[in-house]
Formats: structure tokens, C-alpha cells, sequence
């Protein structure tokens, strides 16, 4: 059983790999300088982001709904990596493959979502369908990853969407393993939660990605019959 699962393992890096090399050798990008915002827009509510000394600093303004600060640029297959920290009155999260379509909700942000959750049940890392089916892979039966986050400290978040197929890990723990196709592309977005109060906070540094392309780059990694 355990060379099965390692021969898996080498197949699906073996895929990885095609990708990176088909997209002339892929790097990691960074998607925040740390020094300003060039390259995200902000959408939906006013929640207020700055940059303060290299970190993006998203604090909740009382009465405002969900705000989103979305990156211009949309991504299909990529590897994400940041770090992120909150308050334990924060509910926030990382979107990926996200939209805002005027015709959706007057522009309401909808898709995958990576959890950041500092509450009792602990499912960051999980994955919520934003503004459209909800739930998609929580942590209920996954107490390695549960247990894995760290209230109030930073904390470091990997996100691998290729394909069908969305994992996730915190702090080095696999949290979640998701095939799901509804959506191939889209932005990413960094989320404060609609929160009764002004002042909870939520921070984010160190983001990278490494930027895989479209499914439609590639040559298929098994030829088909003819």
C-alpha cells in the first residue's frame, strides 16, 4: 500500500512538473511588494486595507459587508503560499478562482474560498464556496489540520489548484484534497468578514505564486488513441 501511494505521489509531481517546464520553467512571483497595493482592486464593502511595514492590513469598518481586496490578474493552475495572521474575532479567508460578474449578484465576489477560521471549530483550511454553494470541504474529520493552526501567531498557508483538483495545508499539515470543476479560473482575493464591530484585524505577508497557466498550454500527459 505504501508504494502505491508513493508511486501516486511521483506521478502527480511528474504532472507538476510538466506543467512548470511547458510554461518556461515557472518561478515564483510575488504577488505583493510590500509596499503598496499596485496590481489589487478592492471590491463589494469598505472594509479598510493598508500596508503597514511590509504586511496588507485588512480591519473591519462596522456595518460593512464582505470586502475583498482581488488581484487584477486571473489564475487557472497555480501553486499559492502565504502567511497570514488574526484576530480570534475574525473570520476571514483567502479566495481563489473568484469572480465578480455584474450579472451575478450585482458583481457580488462568488468562488472557492480557503478558510481562515481562529473560532472553537477550527476549519482553516477548509474550503467554503463563497456567495454560492457554501461548504465544499470542511475539517470536521481531519484533527491534524484542526489542530494544526495557531491563534493569534502567524501562521503559513499552501494552496495548490490544478486541474480539477484543489489541496490545500496549514502550517505544513494537509488540510484539504478537492476535486471540483465548477470554476477553471478566476482571481485571488484577500477577505474581511462583515463583523458588528469597527477594528478586528487580519494580516497577510509573504505572498507568492507560481503561475501554471491554462489547461488549454499544454499538451495532454497521456496521448490519446486515434
Amino acid at each position: 500500500m505504501k508504494a502505491i501511494r508513493v508511486t501516486l505521489a511521483m506521478i502527480f509531481y511528474m504532472g507538476l512538473s510538466s506543467f512548470a517546464g511547458n510554461r518556461l520553467n515557472a518561478q515564483w512571483e510575488t504577488l505583493f511588494d510590500g509596499k503598496t497595493l499596485d496590481g489589487w482592486v478592492q471590491r463589494n464593502g469598505q472594509a479598510k486595507y493598508e500596508v503597514i511595514e511590509g504586511m496588507i492590513v485588512g480591519t473591519s469598518v462596522k456595518g460593512e459587508p464582505n470586502s475583498f481586496l482581488c488581484t487584477k490578474t486571473d489564475y487557472a493552475n497555480f501553486i499559492l503560499d502565504l502567511e497570514f495572521w488574526a484576530d480570534d474575532d475574525m473570520n476571514s479567508g483567502v479566495q481563489i478562482r473568484s469572480q465578480s460578474l455584474e450579472e451575478y449578484r450585482n458583481g457580488r465576489v462568488h468562488g472557492y474560498q480557503v478558510e481562515i477560521d481562529p473560532s472553537g471549530r477550527a476549519w482553516t483550511g477548509g474550503i467554503y464556496d463563497e456567495a454560492r454553494r457554501g461548504w465544499l470541504y470542511d475539517l470536521r474529520f481531519n484533527e491534524a489540520a484542526r489542530n494544526a493552526y495557531k491563534n493569534e501567531q502567524w501562521n503559513h498557508l499552501h494552496i495548490e489548484a490544478i486541474g480539477d483538483h484543489i489541496r490545500t495545508w496549514i502550517n505544513g499539515v494537509p488540510a484539504v484534497n478537492l476535486i471540483d470543476s465548477m470554476t477553471p479560473s478566476g482571481f485571488i482575493a484577500l477577505q474581511v468578514h462583515s463583523r458588528p464591530e469597527s477594528g478586528i484585524q487580519v494580516k497577510w505577508r509573504n505572498i507568492r505564486i507560481i503561475d501554471l497557466g491554462t489547461l488549454d498550454e499544454f499538451p495532454p500527459l497521456v496521448e490519446k488513441k486515434k
